[in-house]
Formats: structure tokens, C-alpha cells, sequence
């Protein structure tokens, strides 16, 4: 049976493409697909990340992606730190001692957002008891045309009230699962992590921030303290996001 490495290079090659086309279409880090190919599971990202790249690969070539991600499925279990093989006895073993050892810090952490939101309800009902709130009339979203993809990889669709954000524009990133991101600022420098599940991250700059986006739907967004709506759902690439849209 064939790797997923070896059926993706075959379908390439099929097709006359090159690996510097298939990145420049997907927006994937060139040594990604090289690792994909090669079957270098520990050089790749998240798995999560990984499937999006097989499904980003089979949409350039016109290809289900269908078979590709059932060979991924079949790969041998590999450590995601390490990268040796799995041992059952071991393994099993290491992963009862790491939930003994996590089990502590989870529940502290548990009790203290009880405690947090608790303090937050109390505190809003106070609040709420010192003024009369008048009622709003229901806002009307304003109807928006669907544009044509530029790329294989769909981009996300932004709310036309963002463009209405003033300079200096400051992100800020809340990931609820581990995801992979890259944020170029007006500078012209760029940062690029996986941010764990539970992490925050902020940038500013004084013009609109271009991102590509690992796990979509691992991520909210909010800009200038506007909340953000998901761009997109686990495992999906978005590539090439601009925030604020750039008005013309």
C-alpha cells in the first residue's frame, strides 16, 4: 500500500505541477509540503494543520482529497515531540502518570474560573440595578454580495462594519484549539507560531495586518475590540486574510 507521502507526489507529478506551484496556490510553507511528501511526519504541524495542508494539496489538482487524507489516517503512530514509535505498554503507562500529574492543575484552574465568573455575574447585576436600560430597535445587517474565490483555498468573508476601523489597529487572538498562525503588521515583519489552546496574542500596527490562518475554527479574533466572527471550521486553511479590508 502506498504512503500519503508517495500517493500526493504521484498525483503531482500526474498533473505536471511542482511543489513551488502547489505552495504558491495554497499559501503552505514550502518545507511543508516537502515533509508531506517525504512522509516526515515529525517535521509537520498539528494534525489538525497537516489535514488541512492534504486538503489544500488535492483542491489545486482538481482532487478528492478523500483517499489522501485515509492514507494519513493509516500512518504510523508517531510521538508528536519525540518522533519515535509508539510503544503500547509504554505509551499507555506515560499517558495514565500525565494525567495523574494534570489532573491537579485543571481542576485549580476550574475552580478559579467558577470564582471569575461568579465575581463577573455579580458584578453585571449591580451594575445593571444602577441604570434603566432603554430598549434598542434591532440592527439590520446590511446585505453583501458573494465574491468568486481568488484561490483554491476559499477566503474568509468580512463584515463590511470593519472597514469603518480607524488606524492604529490592534488585533488580539483567543485560540479555543491549538492553531497555527502567521500575522504580518504595516512594518512589513511577520511572526508566525502554533499558540496552544486557551493562549492570547495581540498586535498593532497603523495599517491593516495580513494573516493565514492554520485552524480556523480554533480561533476568534477581535479588532480594535470589535468581536470577530469565525472565519472558517477546525482544520481549515485561510490564507492571505486582510483585517481591516483594504478600502479603495
Amino acid at each position: 500500500m502506498s504512503s500519503v507521502g508517495s500517493y500526493l507526489r504521484e498525483l503531482r507529478e500526474r498533473h505536471g505541477v511542482s511543489v513551488e506551484e502547489i505552495a504558491r496556490s495554497t499559501r503552505v510553507l514550502h518545507q511543508y509540503l516537502d515533509a508531506l511528501e517525504a512522509d516526515d511526519f515529525a517535521a509537520l504541524p498539528a494534525p489538525a494543520f497537516a489535514k488541512g495542508f492534504i486538503r489544500a494539496y488535492c483542491q489545486v489538482l482538481g482532487e478528492s482529497p478523500e483517499h489522501a487524507l485515509a492514507l494519513w489516517a493509516e500512518r504510523p503512530a508517531r510521538s508528536a515531540e519525540s518522533g519515535e514509535t509508539r510503544v503500547p505498554g509504554r505509551t499507555q503507562a506515560r499517558a495514565a502518570d500525565t494525567r495523574s500529574r494534570g489532573r491537579g492543575p485543571v481542576l485549580v484552574s476550574f475552580a478559579l474560573l467558577v470564582v471569575l465568573g461568579l465575581a463577573l455575574f455579580v458584578t453585571t447585576l449591580a451594575l445593571q440595578s444602577g441604570r434603566s436600560v432603554q430598549p434598542e430597535p434591532p440592527a439590520v445587517a446590511p446585505a453583501v454580495e458573494p465574491r468568486p474565490a481568488a484561490t483554491p483555498v476559499p477566503p474568509a468573508s468580512t463584515p463590511p462594519e470593519i472597514r469603518s476601523v480607524a488606524p492604529p489597529y490592534r488585533l488580539m487572538a483567543r485560540t479555543t484549539e491549538a492553531t497555527w498562525l502567521r500575522v504580518r503588521t504595516g512594518d512589513g515583519r511577520s511572526s508566525e507560531e502554533t499558540v496552544p489552546p486557551g493562549e492570547v496574542r495581540e498586535w498593532v500596527s497603523d495599517r491593516p495586518f495580513v494573516l493565514t490562518i492554520g485552524n480556523a475554527g480554533g480561533v476568534t479574533f477581535e479588532l480594535n475590540g470589535r468581536a470577530l466572527p469565525h472565519f472558517g471550521k477546525s482544520g481549515e486553511v485561510i490564507a492571505r486574510l486582510v483585517l481591516p479590508p483594504d478600502i479603495q
